[in-house]
């Protein structure tokens, strides 16, 4: 880590003249307009509790950089269980220390949640120490500019592996309390959808402590999203804002999609099949831990929409020239997640797809769909049950997004498995089962030829995929009353 630091610090000083021509600050009106803790100062730049974007940016490079590289002299062994309650301090002085570079920034504190169970958590994913300082100490963070109304910041990583993102401290401290059992579960299978934490930090400076957790990037910038979608199973308000629709990449939600898609996406048998076992895992998974106000990320690349842009626009620009290069972190991409092959050693085949899902629209459209489970770290228990009550009282309480977690769990997997993702059983899966690009086969009288209404699929009327099958197990129910279904 020693030898990194130099380069770090090299870099940081150029940090905040890249944070402020970034792509991401929105010098535009609205300024000073706060959502939660994140803002904009006097010069445009995002704050984030009033620290700078870029102030923050370098706190975190030269926090991990020293922690990851101190780890790295501390001999491998089993996680115990005390591993994952451990936090580390180092201070970072301005003029620097016997163990820390001198840096611009004021002085600041950097703490380390689990360091050793988050070691063993990145082995798992086949991140190398070097790889994971190098994607995040190396190059500048990238602020991503659309980050939600959550009041998050959010980062990615130049070359496209991980998302930094700001957290609240009861997110924090849940997340801490989830780590043994989400992680005893990740242990027996590494094929989920449920985000993958890398790492638990915290900066600390002028009495302020920032908590940032670092996770897999699910929708790759290198691949154009044609449409994005967070999706959740209700229908209460779930639709997306004119503000949203306003922008170039808007987000949009379940009553768009039924609007929109309502033929929903179709999936090959084998791909469909492993997607709904991985949903269904991960649901029971989550209702376990009473965890719900979850949503699906859907990011949606339209293969032939691709092509008949490049047709318009003509000859390739150059930027079509550099090969996109995928993501290298296990069972990091939606094929891999529910797939798995990497398991064995083997390295999904993802050239033509880009680790994309294959499917195809109503229209008959190729596709590739990006998918993860996100926000999971609201927990029923502590933050939700509030909002519940008094949303029922205005509403029926069956539509409300924010429910108890198996009602919650059962909803959002129906609503994934029966209106989002449908089998279609003339789409051709791969023989080789390895993630190209299946539906280059699709026998379609047209380019342009829609589905009729006998090709969607017959599951729609007749199978109901439901969680209730799969429940075998007790809940964690501290009341000791069974749980009510809804």
């Amino acid at each position: 880590a020693q030898g990194l630091c130099p380069v770090t610090c090299a870099l940081l000083g150029s940090h905040r003249a890249l944070s402020l021509q970034g792509p991401s600050l929105p010098g535009q009106p609205g300024q000073g307009k706060k959502i939660g803790h994140r803002g904009v100062d006097a010069s445009g730049e995002t704050t984030y509790k009033k620290t700078t974007s870029s102030t923050l940016k370098g706190a975190i490079q030269l926090g991990i950089g020293y922690t990851v590289g101190n780890l790295s002299s501390k001999p491998e062994r089993d996680v115990l269980m005390q591993d994952f309650y451990v936090v580390e301090s180092i201070f970072f002085p301005s003029e620097g220390s016997n163990l820390t570079p001198a840096h611009h920034y004021a002085d600041f504190r950097f703490k380390t949640y689990a360091p050793v169970a988050f070691r063993y958590f990145r082995e798992l994913f086949g991140i190398r120490p070097d790889d994971y300082l190098y994607s995040l100490c190396n190059e500048p963070l990238i602020e991503l500019s659309n980050p939600g109304a959550s009041g998050s910041l959010f980062y990615v990583t130049s070359d496209d592996e991980f998302i930094i993102k700001t957290v609240m401290h009861k997110e924090a401290e849940f997340l801490q309390k989830l780590l043994p059992g989400y992680y005893m579960n990740l242990n027996q299978n590494p094929r989920t959808l449920l985000p993958k934490f890398y790492g638990l930090y915290c900066v600390q400076s002028g009495g302020k402590n920032i908590r940032v957790v670092v996770m897999n990037n699910i929708l790759p910038r290198v691949v154009k999203m044609h449409l994005k979608f967070d999706l959740k199973g209700s229908t209460y308000k779930r639709r997306a804002s004119k503000k949203e629709k306003e922008k170039s990449s808007p987000t949009y939600k379940d009553l768009d999609f039924i609007q929109d898609m309502p033929e929903g996406l179709m999936l090959d048998a084998d791909t469909f099949s492993a997607l709904v076992k991985t949903l269904q895992r991960d649901c029971l998974v989550l209702e376990s831990f009473k965890i719900m106000d979850y949503s699906l990320l859907l990011g949606v690349h339209n293969i032939d929409q691709q092509e008949r842009e490049r047709q318009s626009e003509g000859a390739h620009s150059t930027s079509d020239e550099k090969r996109p290069v995928g993501q290298k972190a296990l069972y990091s991409t939606a094929m891999e997640s529910i797939q798995g092959g990497a398991a064995r050693g083997e390295s999904i085949d993802t050239d033509d797809t880009m680790g994309g899902i294959p499917a195809v629209n109503g229209k008959g459209e190729r596709l590739l769909l990006h998918v993860g489970i996100i926000d999971i770290l609201q927990s029923y228990r502590f933050i939700k049950k509030l909002e519940h009550t008094w949303k029922a009282l205005v509403h029926d309480g069956d539509t409300v997004s924010v429910h108890r977690p198996s009602f919650y769990a059962e909803r959002f997997f129906k609503f994934m498995t029966n209106t989002v993702f449908r089998k279609n059983s003339s789409l051709k899966s791969s023989p080789s089962k390895k993630g190209r690009s299946a539906l280059l086969a699709v026998k379609m009288p047209g380019p342009t030829a829609a589905f009729s209404a006998s090709q969607l699929p017959s599951e729609k009327d007749e199978t109901q995929y439901d969680l209730r099958a799969a429940r075998s197990y007790p809940t964690l129910d501290d009341e000791g009353s069974s749980l009510i279904r809804g």
